[in-house]
C-alpha cells in the first residue's frame, strides 16, 4: 500500500518542525510540498530529501492550497499532513499492512491525533480524528472558517494508530497565527445561520461561555490535570484562542453598530 501513497505537506516557515515530519516519511517514493514562500531555512531542509518535490504557491486559502497539492499527486492515494505532524511508527506499520488495493467501497481513512507539548504526548486533546488518507479522484477540500474540510465521495473507515501533532515553533508564532485564524472564524460565525452551526460554534457565539467551557473540557474531561504543566499549557492555549475569538467578535459587532 505504501507505494500507492503520496504525502502532501503545506509549509510556511516550518524549520522547527519539518525535519521531524520528513524523518517519518522516508518510505515514500515522492513527497509533494506546497510552500507558501517560506523565508527561514525550511527550503534548505526540504532540499536535503531527494524524494521531496517543492511547489511554491502564494497562500490564499487552506482549501485552495490543499487542492493545488492534490493536483500534483500521481498516485491513487493522498496522505495530507501539516508540517508539524509526525507519523507514529505503529501508523506506518498499519499503512504498510493495508491491502495494495483496498475495498473500492473505502475512499478515505480517519486518523486520530495525539497532541504534544514540548515533544511529549498529552493524554487527550480537543483535536478530532482527521480524514488524512484518501483517494485523489474522490476527494476535494472546501474552506470552513480558518481551516478546511475534506469532502470524500464514498465510504470512510478509521485507522487504529495516531499521528503526533508536535508543533515546536515559538509561542509568539502561535499567537500570530491564532489572530489570523480567529478573523476567519468570526466571518464564518457571523455569516452562517444558527441552525447551520455545530453546538460548539453556537457556544462560541455567546462569547462568554466558550473560554471557560474549553478550559474545563481540556483539564477535566480530557485529563489535562494529569499531564502537569503541559496539560495546563495546552488548556491555557485553547482558552486564550477562545478569548481572542470573543474579542474579535465583540470588535466586529461594535464596528457594525458604528456604521
Amino acid at each position: 500500500m505504501l507505494v500507492d501513497i503520496t504525502p502532501v505537506i503545506l509549509t510556511y516557515n516550518e524549520s522547527p518542525n519539518i525535519e521531524r515530519t520528513l524523518s517519518q516519511l522516508i518510505w515514500a517514493n515522492r513527497i509533494v510540498v506546497i510552500d507558501s514562500q517560506s523565508s527561514d531555512s525550511t527550503l534548505d531542509i526540504l532540499q536535503c530529501y531527494p524524494q521531496v518535490e517543492i511547489f511554491q504557491r502564494k497562500f490564499d486559502t487552506h482549501a485552495n492550497q490543499w487542492n493545488y497539492g492534490i493536483d500534483q499527486v500521481r498516485t491513487e492515494w493522498v496522505l495530507s499532513l501539516d508540517a508539524d505532524y509526525v507519523l507514529s511508527d505503529e501508523l506506518i506499520s498499519e499503512l504498510k499492512q493495508l491491502a495494495p488495493s483496498p475495498s473500492i467501497e473505502v475512499d478515505g481513512y480517519f486518523i486520530a491525533f495525539k497532541y504534544c507539548v514540548a515533544g511529549k504526548p498529552l493524554r487527550g486533546t480537543i483535536l478530532p480524528p482527521r480524514q488524512a488518507l484518501f483517494r485523489k479522484t474522490r476527494s476535494r477540500y472546501v474552506d470552513d472558517g480558518h481551516t478546511q474540510l475534506l469532502e470524500v465521495r464514498g465510504e470512510s473507515d478509521c485507522l487504529t494508530h495516531p499521528i503526533y501533532h508536535d508543533d515546536r515553533k515559538p509561542l509568539s508564532r502561535w499567537i500570530w497565527a491564532q489572530d489570523r485564524y480567529m478573523l476567519l472564524e468570526v466571518k464564518k460565525l457571523r455569516e452562517k445561520a444558527v441552525d447551520e452551526l455545530s453546538w460548539g460554534d453556537r457556544i462560541r457565539k455567546t462569547k462568554i461561555l466558550a473560554p471557560f467551557v474549553i478550559l474545563l473540557y481540556c483539564l477535566i474531561l480530557k485529563g489535562g490535570l494529569f499531564d502537569g504543566w503541559r496539560g495546563w499549557y495546552y488548556a491555557f492555549q485553547r482558552m486564550f484562542a477562545e478569548l481572542l475569538l470573543a474579542l474579535r467578535m465583540i470588535e466586529a459587532e461594535l464596528s457594525t453598530r458604528k456604521e
